[in-house]
């Protein structure tokens, strides 16, 4: 039986982080300055094991699950990952999703379509090569990410999604070229306002770019239009060129908050489930995992836990609730 929330939001869509590690440091997510090089990250004893994440999402199919998508840290630093794949795409009904920063897509692409990855989210900060630098702090160049979108392209996820978190003096000054890059690509590059999500990227007001800046960036150029949804619970507003050049997106979780429709989960690489992305604590599955839980006594502890969610962080957001402690994104994946 499908779950609804207290609120009546529908159980559909499950994130799951299959590590903690990246090997970027984007200030926004995994600040060099806390997440070190030195940085003690989970053994591997702690991280869930493939079998232990497919129980939990056929399990979670049964429930309402749709699509599933995985997530880091950098999901494509978990060895094999594609076996993780191909075990998910089994499960009936479930449309599998990445969301990844390339660094390694162009040695995993074909392993990942083989294995049944339906679609591919890209994380790309700035098209500008000092910019892009500054963003991910590990001087990696921008050109490894193109050919990491060009291979998956080959061999056959299309559209690929474009994530670019825009930071207000950081990197706002390549909204246009980067709309230019990928007007008439085939892709859909979606825009994100940055998001004072976890403690540790000094997230304030004044460093939010607004999606209405955005758009009237990019129409003062390239006039746009907006789209429908494609279902309820889509976190981006979608736009089109009016040329036929093709689509964009805006995620504007900071001034036009759509908490009302969220029916994402969240689970983490050690099993702590998450009903928010800004939470402060998850529920571990673990224990029951690595017990003698029955599927049932599992399913009715999801149950348990996504039944009384009320969580409306983005609505009601204010100075007081910016500042509370929370999971930082690295962990669960935005």
């Amino acid at each position: 039986m499908p779950l609804n929330d207290k609120l009546g939001r529908p159980l559909r869509d499950l994130r799951i982080s299959v590590t903690d590690r990246c090997n970027f440091r984007c200030e926004y997510c995994m600040p060099k300055e806390i997440f070190g090089r030195d940085y003690e990250f989970l053994p591997r004893a702690d991280l869930l094991t493939f079998e232990e994440i497919t129980r939990l999402a056929r399990i979670l199919a049964e429930q309402g699950i749709r699509k599933i998508r995985l997530t880091g840290g950098e999901p494509l630093l978990r060895s094999d990952v594609e076996i993780l794949v191909e075990m998910l795409a089994q499960i009936p009904g479930l449309e599998l999703a990445m969301t990844t920063n390339a660094s390694l897509l162009s040695r995993k692409a074909q392993a990942l379509r083989n294995a049944g990855l339906d679609r591919i989210t890209v994380s790309l900060d700035a098209l500008d090569e000092a910019t892009f630098k500054r963003m991910n702090d590990v001087d990696f160049p921008v050109q490894r990410v193109l050919d990491g979108i060009r291979a998956a392209t080959e061999v056959g996820f299309s559209p690929i999604k474009i994530n670019m978190v825009v930071k207000r003096g950081i990197n706002d000054g390549d909204i246009l070229s980067t709309a230019r890059y990928f007007h008439g690509s085939g892709h859909i590059l979606r825009f994100i306002e940055f998001m004072d999500v976890g403690a540790t990227n000094g997230w304030r007001m004044d460093d939010v770019v607004p999606a209405k800046e955005i758009l009237a960036i990019i129409n003062a150029e390239m006039p746009i239009e907006p789209l429908e949804q494609n279902y309820r619970g889509e976190v981006a507003n979608r736009w089109r060129y009016r040329d036929g050049g093709g689509e964009i997106g805006l995620i504007s979780s900071v001034t036009q908050p759509f908490c009302s429709d969220c029916t994402r989960l969240r689970l983490s690489p050690r099993g702590e489930l998450y009903t928010c992305l800004f939470g402060v604590t998850g529920h571990d599955l673990r224990p029951l995992l690595r017990g003698r839980a029955s599927d049932e006594e599992l399913a009715d502890q999801i149950a348990a836990i996504w039944h009384p969610r009320g969580d409306r962080y983005s609505e009601i957001r204010s100075s007081e609730t910016a500042s509370l402690p929370k999971v930082e994104m690295s962990y669960i994946g935005g």
